[in-house]
């Protein structure tokens, strides 16, 4: 085990609400069709001014808040967002300004593993505090999704939202809190099923406006990229549990990634007959990429799911094709 404990965490949802029957008039569909057709009732969209730097800042300093930490109280910021604010420079750089903290010096940069890059983050985060590289680690995720959707498509634009959620972790020798364990797995043959082609290098400006604005879309399989993570999650969670020395009975709660109704009763599924341990935020939230994972966490320890002692096990998917999960006692 990683002798660690949370000290504090924040989320942050954007001010404007999108309900299902909103887009049930825009797509022209019946009232209902949309919270029936992808179990969702609401979602939060993100204005102009709620960056994903400033919504990871106003979450990041919740948990700072929470944990008591004085400004400048820690030795690495993380940002694990699925998607960056801008190329260069990172987000968790744009987040350090944000929180008064742009000539402090300490360490800030982002790592991407998409949908599971807050769980990567903190892997990160466990990984520093073990060596004794540092004590405290401030880790955040913070996503806009409803920037890549295209508008036309009822389905993307229906079961994501956007949002932000940080957690405060600090180094704890002699206490039972801890990750006791964390795998993650990648199948690139499987590359294509989602993607965002522009940000990057792939598509440049000399390619014209139209190939911009194409790439800027996100494209998704989504009955491709469940049948992929389906066929690779069983083995991550077998081997993620083993590892912890822990069977699915022993686990508290669960906190998965909330890619999709389907998703989410395919997780619940799984650990049957006590499906109640797994965390179901979505149909208020919808799929927030990186900020998914976390904002389930700061839900469940805000609201008591989550208690101290508990063992809890994050797990999900992302485009890569990648699984990977999480094992902490809290």
């Amino acid at each position: 085990m990683i002798p660690m404990k949370i000290a504090g965490w924040g989320a942050y949802r954007p001010e404007r609400v999108v309900t299902s029957d909103e887009l049930d008039v825009r797509f022209d569909r019946p009232r209902g069709w949309s919270a029936a057709e992808f179990g969702i009732a609401a979602r939060h969209v993100a204005s102009p001014d709620e960056t994903s730097s400033m919504m990871a800042a106003t979450a990041a300093q919740g948990a700072l808040s929470r944990a008591g930490w004085d400004d400048g109280a820690f030795d690495v910021l993380i940002g694990g967002c699925g998607v960056m604010e801008q190329p260069i420079p990172s987000t968790a750089a744009l987040v350090q300004d944000r929180l008064g903290l742009g000539r402090s010096g300490i360490m800030a940069f982002d790592v991407n593993q998409t949908c599971l890059s807050f769980l990567t983050a903190l892997d990160i985060a466990a990984m520093g505090l073990s060596t004794g590289r540092w004590r405290r680690a401030l880790v955040f995720a913070s996503d806009i999704a409803s920037a890549g959707l295209d508008p036309s498509r009822p389905k993307t634009m229906s079961i994501f939202g956007d949002g932000a959620a940080a957690l405060a972790v600090e180094a704890a020798p002699g206490g039972t809190a801890g990750l006791l364990s964390s795998h993650f797995v990648t199948n690139g043959a499987d590359h294509a099923l989602a993607q965002l082609r522009a940000g990057g290098t792939r598509i440049r400006v000399e390619e014209g406006y139209d190939a911009l604005v194409a790439g800027s879309r996100f494209e998704m399989d989504a009955f491709g990229i469940f049948k992929a993570a389906a066929r690779c999650l069983p083995g991550v969670l077998d081997r993620v549990l083993a590892d912890a020395g822990c069977t699915f009975d022993d686990i508290d709660t669960v906190v998965c990634h909330q890619a999709s109704a389907p998703g989410v009763e395919h997780v619940r599924r799984l650990f049957e007959p006590r499906p109640e341990r797994v965390i179901d935020i979505f149909a208020h939230t919808g799929n927030q990429i990186a900020a998914s994972i976390p904002t389930v966490l700061a839900h469940g320890l805000e609201t008591g799911r989550i208690a101290a002692g508990s063992t809890v096990l994050m797990l999900g998917t992302a485009a890569g094709i990648s699984a990977g999960a999480m094992v902490l006692r809290v």
